[in-house]
């Protein structure tokens, strides 16, 4: 089957078009568990969908589809959420999306590794107050596939930096960030340990900075290999530093297109808002 072209839509990111119909997203686990697996749903929120336009679009990628949200300092405000104050994480976009006004909201997505509980296994920042120290810790799975890193940033300044990188490099502590693994992109350069497009499937998503500051976040809608999500951000968003947030359980909050991604329990959750000089 043919594609279209990449490289023609990502021109098109600033123009105005009509946002996606956020129809159901079919989503196929690959680890055999049941019960888990992530669908697109209908929020119980107002619909926001005729209102404002998607930071969202669909694309296709190599015959795969992906959901690519730009994030623009001059237009958006980021920040890490965990759960309600003096609680436990949402552990899903569901329970987090009632706590919000969906008009004020650009998208959310899970952010991050955890523990059985829902709590970040790595370094975490929500509102300056770090939950949770650097993680420089060897051992087995995803997050400690090094070099890891960190996607940070206060204000209008996002950064993401391998875990050493950030250890060495970062003094004063950030607004919000999140510690993850493996890095996609290196300076770059795909991770020496990703192929382009290895055997090992999954739903993913992850998020690269470009070099004019903006935060490019993208989730696959079908499996996909570490390999091409990691030149997803190499070739056709040209970041040099990309980080894998999670997968199997990646989901998406994009009130434009009423998409309400639900499935296994997350936990960190990064949170995209639109400034309000964006909704006058």
């Amino acid at each position: 089957m043919k594609y279209f072209s990449v490289a023609i839509t990502l021109l098109l990111l600033s123009a105005c078009e009509p946002p996606q119909a956020g129809e159901p997203v079919t989503r196929t686990r690959i680890d055999g568990q049941a019960g888990a697996t992530p669908t697109a749903a209908a929020s119980d929120a107002p619909s926001v969908a005729s209102q404002v336009e998607s930071a969202c679009r669909s694309i296709i990628f190599e015959n795969t589809s992906l959901t690519h949200c730009l994030a623009v300092p001059s237009r958006h405000r980021v920040a890490m959420v965990l759960g309600p104050e003096g609680q436990g994480p949402f552990r899903s976009l569901t329970a987090f999306s009632g706590t919000r006004d969906p008009a004020t909201v650009a998208f959310a997505m899970n952010a991050g590794m955890y523990d059985d509980e829902g709590q970040p296994i790595g370094y975490f920042v929500s509102g300056s107050e770090r939950l949770k120290t650097l993680n420089t810790a060897d051992g087995e799975g995803n997050f400690h596939m090094k070099p890891n890193g960190v996607f940070f940033g206060t204000g209008d300044k996002w950064e993401i930096r391998t875990t050493d990188d950030f250890l060495a490099n970062v003094a004063d502590r950030p607004e919000f960030g999140t510690q993850s693994g493996p890095m996609l992109v290196v300076g770059g350069k795909l991770h020496p340990e990703i192929t382009q497009d290895g055997h090992a499937r999954s739903i993913r998503n992850g998020v690269g900075v470009d070099d004019r500051g903006r935060a490019h976040f993208v989730i696959s809608n079908a499996p996909i290999s570490f390999g091409k999500l990691a030149r997803f951000f190499r070739d056709e968003l040209s970041v040099k530093n990309a980080l894998y947030l999670d997968g199997s359980v990646s989901g998406l909050w994009n009130p434009a297109t009423d998409r309400l991604d639900t499935g296994a329990p997350i936990g960190p959750i990064v949170l995209v808002e639109r400034k309000v000089a964006d909704d006058e």
